[in-house]
């Protein structure tokens, strides 16, 4: 199943002191969603944002999706938080997690999409026992904490494993990658399976957000042709 390319940009790359109007702009210049990177300085060595901000958005104004990335550990206790703040997809990793699947059951029950995280060397055993009750995979192709990484090669392979369990699950499960992701590499990453592609710096530090996204979109279109 050929779902319709996502591109959020991550906050964790834009002008905190004018977010609001900065997610604006990345929105009002091509993007889908806006990626939400939450870090508690103990899963991961660094302290992001959360639910208030969140919130914040929503009170700005922002009708777009919020696709929440809980780095945090544990997850359940914050989960509530973000679906009452507006989230609308929130991920988290299984390593952060006692009982997997009842976090996924609680996401759910809050009336969010729940997805699963892995990191570069996570192994995707659990995925096996979980795919039919996700709608969102998200591979990190950097280690989790840190905006500005580079790519890791080797996540090209770890998407073609994902998206071959995906389509063999018929489910309208996205595939979302996350870490280095530019227009210079995107269309690998697309020929590779992914339909969701999260970018920070490569937007959030571009001088013209909507030439960039619209780069990336045409090598979206060169990469899922070649996967054709």
């Amino acid at each position: 199943m050929t779902l319709e390319p996502i591109i959020a940009p991550s906050i964790l790359s834009a002008n905190f002191a004018a977010l609001g109007d900065d997610v604006d702009a990345a929105l009002a210049a091509g993007a889908d969603w806006v990626h939400f990177d939450v870090m508690d300085n103990h899963y991961v060595p660094n302290l992001t944002i959360g639910p208030l901000v969140c919130e914040a958005l929503r009170k700005h104004g922002v009708r777009a999706p919020i696709d929440v990335h809980l780095m945090i550990e544990p997850v359940d206790r914050i989960v509530p938080d973000f679906a009452a703040a507006g989230a609308s997809l929130i991920s988290f990793h299984p390593e952060a997690s006692r009982h997997v699947h009842r976090t996924l059951q609680l996401i759910k029950a809050e009336g969010c999409q729940a997805g699963l995280v892995f990191n570069p060397a996570t192994s995707l055993d659990t995925l096996e026992w979980l795919l039919d009750d996700l709608d969102l995979v998200l591979l990190m192709s950097v280690n989790p904490g840190f905006g500005g990484q580079a790519f890791i090669p080797a996540t090209l392979d770890k998407l073609r494993r994902v998206r071959a369990m995906i389509d063999r699950s018929g489910k309208p499960i996205r595939l979302e990658v996350d870490g280095g992701v530019k227009p210079d590499n995107i269309a690998a990453i697309a020929a590779a399976g992914a339909d969701t592609f999260v970018a920070g710096s490569a937007i959030f530090g571009a001088p013209d957000y909507a030439e960039v996204i619209a780069r990336m979109r045409a090598e979206i279109d060169a990469g899922r042709g070649l996967l054709a």
